[in-house]
């Protein structure tokens, strides 16, 4: 069940990225953000007595994952949308995310990409594809679509970095040092490309911010750790390809976005492809 509840709570983060832009700058938000998400697994790893400390071999590689992660991918996508790219188009770029996977897994981490694993992505790719949609008629900020394009490739080599680097330190731990890259990469944009950073603490920002700490920084980012250590990369990422399509289902139930028919057929075709990437037999 625990590709399952991330799906879930990854795809919910795309409802509470608005309303969190509209009552912040986005650096200022991922900021603050995790720097409470490092306090919190600070807090975590010293009431479960989990090793803080060890040998920088083991830390580094943990920072420089939160960079990816945390910095560069969550920063793209929240700048592009902060400055109009719609989140659909957003949301598809980073999609793509498991066909670059595909391609790279093979030579950087020797894994067997078969043509059913290949069927699988083109299919959920498909599916997603047809639950977003394009709005061809409007014109979307070039910054906002490189924005993208940076996340796509920020969070490919988060989970192929991922993978391939092995360390000593529990999860929880890990989770810290990555928390804590995120926040120095956002502190280092604040202090030197941001003039007039603010946080306008509303309750709809905090209940908004409240959501992507605890549902998705605590939890859906530490069943993906889970995931990215126990299943091979290419097959980890495959489920990616059900959060557009569970994205517009949430927008539906919650916001009362449309959802038609076209949308929920391209949500099926997703979940076969997603079905025939992840299979356990080939």
């Amino acid at each position: 069940f625990l590709p399952l509840i991330f799906i879930l709570l990854w795809s919910s983060a795309f409802i509470t990225t608005k309303p969190i832009i509209d009552f912040s700058d986005p650096f200022a938000a991922l900021s603050f953000r995790f720097f409470i998400v490092a306090i919190g697994f600070y807090l975590f790893s010293v009431y479960s007595k989990q090793k803080l400390l060890g040998d920088l071999n083991n830390i580094l590689p943990s920072i420089s994952t939160g960079i990816l992660f945390h910095g560069f991918y969550l920063g793209g996508v929240f700048y592009s949308i902060s400055i109009g790219l719609p989140t659909g188009i957003a949301a598809l770029i980073v999609t793509l995310q498991p066909v670059l996977t595909n391609a790279l897994a093979g030579p950087i981490l020797n894994e067997k990409i078969t043509w059913k694993k290949w069927l699988g992505v083109f299919l959920g790719f498909v599916g997603a594809s047809l639950v977003i949609g394009f709005d061809i008629g409007k014109t979307l900020p070039l910054a906002g679509v490189l924005a993208a394009f940076i996340s796509l490739i920020s969070v490919t080599s988060a989970t192929l970095w991922q993978k391939k680097i092995s360390n000593n330190l529990p999860l929880s731990t890990s989770n810290m040092y990555q928390a804590i890259g995120g926040f120095l990469f956002h502190l280092i944009i604040i202090i030197f490309f941001i003039q007039k950073p603010f946080i306008n603490f509303s309750s709809t920002f905090i209940i908004a911010m409240s959501h992507q700490i605890l549902l998705v920084s605590f939890g859906a980012f530490t069943i993906l750790m889970f995931l990215i250590k126990k299943n091979s990369a290419s097959k980890t990422v495959s489920i990616f390809f059900l959060i557009p399509p569970t994205s517009a289902i949430m927008a539906w139930v919650f916001l009362g976005e449309n959802l038609s028919k076209i949308d929920i057929f391209g949500f099926m075709i997703a979940t076969f492809g997603v079905y025939i990437a992840t299979r356990e037999k080939d």
